[in-house]
């Protein structure tokens, strides 16, 4: 890999090697890391609407929506009609409550790998910088 100061492209290169390790153990149940967050997010917060399924994932309404269709066409998750035409719900199917339990294990998996390559005072660094980094 070519060396850079940019910021920008070690954070990316460090993302994209985090995010191969979780789609690699997630892959036994078919899974890549960004569906598996999605699934999440929905247990935890039980029916969102679409629009704040995608503030608190981070993610643009278009994303989310062509996110929720693979989903969908895979039985995992359903749409249902909300207070009006403009806001429907998310909710997640037994399947996808099943698919998101088998999963949990290759998850905790990867947590237990990557907090065992860092140092527990990195740790918490990191930890400190992702959250600053996560503010507008």
């Amino acid at each position: 890999m070519l060396p850079t100061e940019c910021l920008c492209t070690r954070l990316r290169r460090a993302s994209r090697g985090v995010s191969k390790l979780y789609d690699d153990a997630l892959s036994g149940v078919g899974l890549n890391v960004a569906q598996y967050s999605l699934l999440r997010h929905l247990q935890r917060l039980n029916q969102p609407s679409i629009t704040d399924l995608a503030q608190a994932m981070g993610l643009e309404r278009s994303t989310l929506g062509r996110n929720l269709r693979v989903l969908e066409g895979r039985n995992l998750v359903m749409l249902q009609d909300g207070a009006d035409q403009r806001n429907r719900l998310v909710a997640m199917t037994e399947a996808g409550e099943q698919l998101v339990s088998d999963a949990l294990d290759a998850w905790q998996g990867v947590q237990v790998q990557l907090k065992q390559r860092v140092q527990t005072h990195h740790l918490q660094a990191l930890d400190e910088l992702l959250a600053s980094l996560d503010r507008p």
